[in-house]
């Protein structure tokens, strides 16, 4: 089968993503040949990009992507030809077809196609991760969810309302605020206000967030900080507007005795057991209509620099596709 995949060079903007025209041999043992029908872009991608996840060059890119399984190799069990499976943890998704581990691609549930996989399954993983495993939170507490407009923030603030959360959402824009709101947050507010702090702690009856789940990063850090209440958790999952450098333990006691995680998804969906457990509830939410996934914008897969310009420009809403 012929494929078209994306891979770097280098480390930069947009403009190092290139393209390769690939003539793909059968799988191997435990290797699984699948052709993508939806890719999707997350802004862990523009972290492999730019460098800030180091990665051995030349790599591929992209991490997320849903298809047709074509053949499989020796030793494979969970997926057969003809079958649809996802993926959000083998670089180089950005590609029509791959050879790829198949351990790292999951069985599609009947009932769920390849775009809606794409567009949420490493976000709604994420999510799952975040909300039932990492900071769980009991119905009628208070969570911060900055960027909630966001493709994971939209996810995030319904699957809290599904468990009875209250949440106070952060957005860029005015025009993002509905977005916010349709999800479920009971209250937006715009990121960038030299009051959000106040404002949140006003909203909680002076107490503040029992949670902030913060995939912004340094833009939000101060106004966090503000937010949660006395040993309150931050849970950072993203670096959005770059990393939180320097932290001075000190604050975290100044600020309430805090809590503060730095999460990654790949270590609560490392054993294969909890991860089948956690892609089985994700299944189980959106099929169940507790989470809609809101794709807000597709392209080209071959438009995949556009894409990235665009995500970091914050000019996309929702969850991202790129198509082959």
């Amino acid at each position: 089968m012929r494929a078209t995949q994306a891979f770097i060079e280098q480390t930069g903007g947009p403009e190092v993503i290139q393209w390769q025209e690939v003539d793909l041999p059968a799988p191997g043992p435990g290797e699984i040949l699948i052709r993508h029908e939806a890719v999707g872009l997350n802004y862990i991608d523009t972290y492999f990009r730019t460098g800030l996840y180091p990665a051995a060059m030349p790599t591929g890119l992209g991490m997320e992507a849903a298809g047709v399984v074509e053949a499989v190799g020796d030793g494979v069990t969970h997926l057969k030809p003809g079958q649809r499976a996802v993926t959000f943890g083998a670089l180089g998704a950005y590609a029509s077809a791959r050879i790829a581990p198949a351990m790292q691609y999951f069985p599609l549930p009947e009932g769920i196609d390849s775009r809606t996989a794409a567009a949420v399954f490493l976000k709604g993983a994420t999510v799952e991760a975040l909300t039932e495993r990492c900071a769980p939170l009991d119905a009628g507490e208070w969570a911060l969810v900055p960027a909630a407009a966001g493709g994971v923030g939209q996810l995030l603030v319904q699957w809290l309302k599904a468990r009875g959360v209250r949440v106070i959402g952060t957005v860029g824009s005015e025009e993002k605020m509905a977005l916010a709101r349709e999800a479920g947050a009971e209250t937006v507010l715009l990121s960038g206000d030299s009051e959000l702090a106040a404002k949140v702690r006003e909203l909680t009856s002076g107490d503040g967030v029992a949670v902030s789940y913060d995939g912004v990063g340094a833009a939000m850090w101060e106004a966090t900080l503000k937010s949660v209440r006395r040993r309150g958790k931050i849970v950072s999952f993203g670096n959005a507007s770059g990393p939180v450098t320097g932290v001075n333990m000190s604050v975290l006691a100044q600020n309430g005795s805090l809590w503060v995680t730095r999460m990654t998804l790949f270590d609560y969906y490392r054993e294969p057991a909890e991860a089948s457990a956690g892609a089985a509830k994700l299944w189980q939410m959106v099929g169940s209509g507790k989470l809609t996934v809101n794709v807000g914008q597709t392209y080209p897969l071959q438009d995949a620099a556009q894409a990235h310009r665009d995500l970091e420009a914050r000019k996309t809403t929702g969850s991202t596709l790129l198509l082959p």
